[in-house]
């Protein structure tokens, strides 16, 4: 069972946000918190799996909780669950490692689906997040193919960078979702890197992709 913690300073929203969650058999909240000033604690004593984290709360906000989180734990999931889109606070949580940004008006099947995402190894984003990143970033792509991923390859990691989960993609290219993760794995060794964050940092740090 994948155990979960939700840092949120709205009480009736971590009530929500926890019976969403333990609806469904292999989640569990083992933490609910209003800020991050004890997180750290919190992770030693409840063991969670993955961290649904607001940004704007008091004492320790959710850009400060990443930051302190990743810096400790770097392989803990963490999903901003927020209503900010700017890009300052939106590139603030990436750069300190968050593994997804899910905005607050979303629906909850976006929000759950996400968990889900993130569990199997994607990078989930709200479409407008994930579009407002690729514009940032976007440049002419690079003349030569360095990595000597294939078009598939560099399809598959399009739509990962556009936050679509394994379903969207496989039903996008028109091919299973286990030939989706045959693909990820073999852009996962050629890019060097871990898992779908560090493939998606990578892909749009680098211009591997054109949008």
């Amino acid at each position: 069972m994948n155990r979960i913690a939700i840092y949120e300073d709205n009480p009736k929203l971590r009530e929500l946000l926890e019976l969403l969650i333990n609806s469904a058999e292999e989640f569990l909240v083992v933490g609910k918190h209003h800020n991050c000033e004890d997180i750290l604690r919190h992770i030693q004593s409840e063991s969670p799996d993955m961290l649904i984290m607001d940004i704007d709360m008091p004492v320790i906000d959710g850009i400060t909780g990443v930051k302190l989180v990743k810096e400790k734990y770097p392989n803990m999931k963490v999903i901003m669950h927020t209503v900010f889109e700017d890009d300052d606070r939106l590139f603030a949580c990436l750069s300190y490692g968050a593994d997804g940004y899910i905005l607050k008006k979303d629906s909850p099947s976006m929000l759950f689906g996400a968990i889900k995402q993130l569990f199997e190894g994607g990078a989930p984003m709200s479409p407008g997040i994930a579009k407002r990143i690729l514009q940032t970033f976007r440049k002419p792509a690079p003349t030569q193919n360095s990595y000597h991923l294939t078009e598939r390859e560099k399809e598959v990691l399009e739509y990962l960078t556009k936050g679509y989960s394994y379903k969207m993609i496989a039903h996008e290219c028109s091919i299973s979702i286990e030939t989706v993760r045959r693909h990820l794995k073999n852009i996962y060794f050629k890019l060097q890197v871990q898992c779908g964050t560090e493939a998606v940092a990578k892909a749009i740090r680098e211009k591997i992709v054109n949008e």
